[in-house]
């Protein structure tokens, strides 16, 4: 069946960032300055980074400089489900810190808490929901992850509710659905370029200078020692302080080294145009959850505050050499094969045409959640790698560099998940090569009942395994 013509009118653009409400933006930097803090990225990270220092001490001097717009890249280009997890999931954080995974699940429930506190108090207009996520099976070899997921929880504290396929069916009218498992506290939804925006707000009530258009040409010492303050080169003047937060997400980090631990992996969304009340009513789905599926290759879906749904995933796509730009963000036949798996779950919803498309740079590397860095004698820290979970996680991650840039040894610091490093990618081509057949290996795994092949297996046995 041809799907093209669902999405053959959609705006080629991030319907988020699509908004009359967007903010004016802030004045380049021209010319030398000087600050306290400096802050190299307007994304989620920055911003939190930036505001958080500025609640630490807020006679501190605070400048954020960013190549374009504040949420301009991956803050407003995402689905908005803001997670509670730190480790891109409860497993992954079982496999990769066992010792010290309950202090992340706390840490992860407690900055979600905090998000949510500064929405309110800041009085951010993000449509912040707090839904949970739900998991669906829409295969039978599913059903039993599902289950495993669910007592691997409940071993940790948490709650989830499993619902079989006539209970899930019976609230979200899709054919498909086999069973699902419902964390109700686990994640929030939120209109992800208004929280970028609104954290903007934030900053420069409390005093932040925040440059937009402003690109990061270099990073240097402004003299010999380790005291010597550092100097952040722009486009058009520099920036010279003692300490610099690098949140780059998956653009090239002016730390080099530091290159080698992030891929760009391209993920690609539609959105449909608003429902009617009779096609939201044959829909059910009123506890408006953020759903996703179970499969290696997953989509990921939710309900907007205006009556839309977004629908995105399953093609993760890594272009040779960690290549990035505009050209890449349309991808047809991406959106066809979303569309199509559209139809097939919802088929009373298949008249329904979608209004944007898009796709947008993920910071993948090879733990899929971040890690952290101190350079230049500890006055330059750095967090990244969030792996498509950084809408939560960017506030722990902002929280980790500040302490690490303060020079203080805090609790946060002395932690294992903050001290190790993923494992880097290799050079081009293995760095291509390895990621295609991986990728190729999952969508494989998918059409075998989840049998891993020998690639996949060799993966998991040093520690680069990745099955969500």
């Amino acid at each position: 069946m041809d799907r093209t013509a669902a999405f053959a009118d959609a705006t080629p653009l991030s319907y988020w960032l699509d908004d009359p409400g967007a903010p004016e933006p802030a004045a380049p930097l021209v010319g030398p300055t000087s600050a306290d803090l400096v802050v190299v990225g307007g994304g989620y990270t920055g911003l939190w980074a930036a505001l958080l220092a500025k609640s630490d001490d807020p006679s501190r001097d605070v400048v954020v400089v960013e190549g374009d717009r504040c949420g301009w890249a991956a803050s407003g280009r995402n689905g908005g489900f803001c997670a509670a997890s730190l480790t891109h999931g409860l497993a992954n954080g079982v496999e990769r810190f066992p010792d010290e995974v309950g202090t992340l699940e706390r840490l992860g429930r407690d900055n979600l808490d905090a998000i949510e506190a500064t929405v309110a108090t800041e009085g951010i207009d993000c449509d912040f929901e707090r839904t949970g996520e739900l998991d669906v099976a829409t295969e039978p070899h599913q059903v039993p992850w599902l289950r495993e997921a669910e007592s691997l929880a409940r071993g940790h504290g948490a709650r989830p509710v499993f619902l079989d396929g006539d209970e899930l069916r019976s609230e979200i009218h899709s054919p498909i659905y086999l069973a699902g498992l419902w964390e109700p506290d686990s994640c929030a939804l939120v209109n992800p370029a208004r929280l970028a925006w609104g954290l903007r707000a934030a900053c420069e009530r409390a005093g932040v200078r925040i440059h937009e258009h402003t690109r990061v040409e270099g990073l240097t010492p402004s003299g010999p020692g380790p005291a010597a303050p550092m100097v952040v080169h722009t486009t058009h003047g520099r920036v010279t302080g003692p300490r610099v937060v690098l949140a780059t997400n998956a653009a090239p980090s002016p730390v080099k080294r530091l290159r080698k631990y992030i891929v760009p992996v391209y993920d690609y969304v539609l959105m449909t145009e608003p429902l009617t009340a009779a096609q939201s009513g044959a829909l059910g789905w009123k506890r408006r959850q953020g759903i996703g599926t179970t499969g290696n290759q997953f989509l990921y879906y939710r309900r907007t505050a205006d009556g839309r749904i977004l629908f995105g995933g399953y093609d993760a796509v890594y272009h040779y050499g960690n290549s990035m730009g505009a050209a890449l963000e349309q991808r047809p036949a991406t959106f066809e094969l979303l569309s199509t798996h559209f139809a097939r779950t919802f088929p009373m919803l298949e008249d329904v045409r979608f209004s944007h498309a898009w796709a947008g740079a993920i910071d993948t590397c090879s733990r899929f959640c971040a890690f952290f860095d101190r350079s230049f004698d500890g006055r330059v820290a750095a967090a990244a790698g969030y792996t498509g979970l950084g809408v939560g996680a960017s506030r722990f991650g902002a929280r980790v560099a500040l302490d690490l840039v303060s020079g203080t040894e805090t609790d946060l610091t002395r932690l294992g998940f903050v001290r190790s490093k993923p494992i880097p990618f290799p050079p081009e081509p293995a760095r291509a090569i390895g990621i295609n057949l991986t990728r190729w290996s999952m969508a494989r795994a998918d059409a075998h009942q989840g049998k891993r092949n020998l690639w996949l297996r060799a993966l998991d046995a040093v520690g680069l395994g990745f099955d969500s």
